[in-house]
């Protein structure tokens, strides 16, 4: 024990280092003296072995607390066990190894059980149906167990027999250096079993695609990009099923415009209207609603309708309805119209702008 470095001056980490800190100063050393890294390196194999060490006893609070009081004295008889399959040990070096040869310590269960995929669908909607919430029927392809087989991929339904290169268990393992890594079975892919005489409608899967139809709740005030999760709608696997993700698009309408939760309108009125005063018969999502404009409204001018836009999707109240005034100029005039703003004009006087506005000019650039 005497020849042995203290364990923190291994790791070059201080004695008040809390968990994380030891770990990436263990995981750094351990890229760094991997024997698939140096081989052949003697000093480098050591250095990766004491590095270990290192970490098993200061990653695991009971054996540290040992280690800060007695130091290597703690483990002369061998109680440190370097166990490199120790929990959490095994997790760690199972990231490391990945980055050296992509391969796993064996984590996953027997059989190579694994979850099925997760499924996206885009669903097209109207304004109306996004602001107030709707049903759909779609259909999504999916897989399925096969008729033919009744889902074990042997012919006539003949059943799987153990993988004779993993002999059931999914993975090979092999040694790499002082450990011995778990592989995924090439041979069966991971599911222990291999079928002989595969069927030819699934060519051996066990499943073949069909069209899945289900019912999607949109609610109220999704839009364009709001994601809906349908758990369990998803690709089937041995492992469970996946998850379903409905992405919403919503349609453009031709007379409104979503900011948030409000609604926007442009209504085109006419200059007498906006001039004298008028009520007006507006559009809103649940039909026509008055609007009175008084009068000398001028183009531009936005009027609100409190609680007449789109219910918030987490239900925090509703928004409001924005309805902007555009004052519509005539294109064509009768000689009896022209005549009639020709007098207006010269009644109210010959400028073509706002009283003032050329007297601003004026003294900006004098």
């Amino acid at each position: 024990m005497a020849n042995k470095r203290d364990f923190y001056e291994v790791l070059g980490v201080d004695r008040s280092a809390d968990e994380e800190t030891i770990k990436k100063a263990f995981r750094k050393l351990a890229l760094k003296f991997h024997p698939d890294r140096n081989p052949g390196d003697k000093q480098a194999e050591a250095r990766f072995r004491e590095a270990s060490e290192a970490y098993q006893v200061l990653s695991d609070p009971g054996q540290r607390a040992k280690y800060d009081r007695f130091g290597h004295a703690a483990f002369d008889s061998g109680a440190a066990g370097f166990d490199f399959s120790a929990s959490g040990f095994e997790d760690l070096f199972s990231d490391i190894f990945g980055e050296f040869f992509g391969a796993s310590t064996g984590r996953r269960g027997a059989g190579g059980r694994r979850r099925g995929e997760d499924l996206s669908y885009t669903l097209e909607v109207e304004f109306e149906e996004a602001a107030f919430g709707c049903d759909k029927t779609i259909s999504i392809p999916r897989s399925a167990p096969c008729d033919d087989c009744k889902g074990t991929g042997g012919r006539n339904g003949a059943a799987p027999t153990k993988c004779p290169a993993c002999r059931g268990a999914g993975q090979v393992r092999f040694q790499q250096g002082f450990f011995s890594i778990a592989k995924t079975c090439g041979q069966c892919s991971g599911r222990g079993q291999v079928v002989k005489d595969p069927c030819p409608k699934c060519s051996g899967s066990g499943r073949v695609r069909r069209q899945h139809s289900l019912q999607v709740k949109v609610p109220p005030g999704v839009d364009t990009g709001t994601r809906l999760k349908l758990r369990g709608e998803g690709e089937n696997g041995s492992g469970g099923t996946g998850d379903l993700y409905v992405v919403v698009s919503v349609r453009d309408h031709e007379l409104f415009h979503r900011e948030g939760n409000d609604v926007l309108c442009e209504i085109p009125v006419g200059f007498a209207q906006v001039a004298l005063g008028a009520e007006l018969d507006v559009p809103t999502l649940e039909g026509s609603v008055k609007l009175k404009v008084p009068p000398g409204t001028q183009s531009g001018s936005v009027f609100r309708l409190r609680g007449k836009g789109v219910p918030d999707l987490h239900g925090y109240g509703r928004g409001d309805q924005r309805i902007r005034v555009v004052v519509e100029t005539p294109r064509k005039l009768t000689p009896r119209q022209r005549e009639l703003l020709e007098e207006f004009a010269q009644s109210v006087g010959q400028d073509t702008a706002p009283k003032g506005f050329f007297d601003k000019v004026r003294e900006k650039f004098a």
